[in-house]
């Protein structure tokens, strides 16, 4: 039986202008320092703007700001919501997506298995 938590992911969808994905946060630490950290090194790499919004937030935060990912305390079983428009909109969506899937890549660097 796989005890695991279900991950909950949408394929990007464009919405009033913005391509959207939903996925739920599995990491068991949730987004602590470096893997904010990561995200926001990610988002940055597109010249698209991104935000993010966690669980049932009405408040769409910079997915660019350090301060911001980190001030929301996104913890394991957060629903993340993250938005983008602009150039390379559906190219970002999907890969913090898959960042999101991966843990962050953490096990990787811990040499763990997944």
């Amino acid at each position: 039986m796989d005890n695991r938590p279900r991950r909950e992911a949408t394929e990007a969808v464009e919405t009033q202008g913005y391509c959207q994905a939903k996925i739920e946060v599995t990491y068991g630490f949730g987004l602590h320092a470096r893997p904010s950290v990561i995200f926001t090194r990610l988002a940055k790499s597109f010249p698209c703007t991104v935000e993010i919004k966690v669980n049932d937030s009405s408040v769409w935060l910079n997915g660019k700001s350090i301060v911001k990912i980190m001030g929301a305390r996104i913890r394991r079983g957060s629903i993340l919501k993250i938005r983008a428009r602009g150039l390379r909109a559906a190219e970002a969506i999907h890969a913090l997506k898959a960042l999101v899937e991966r843990d962050f890549d953490e096990d990787k660097k811990h040499g763990r298995n997944a």
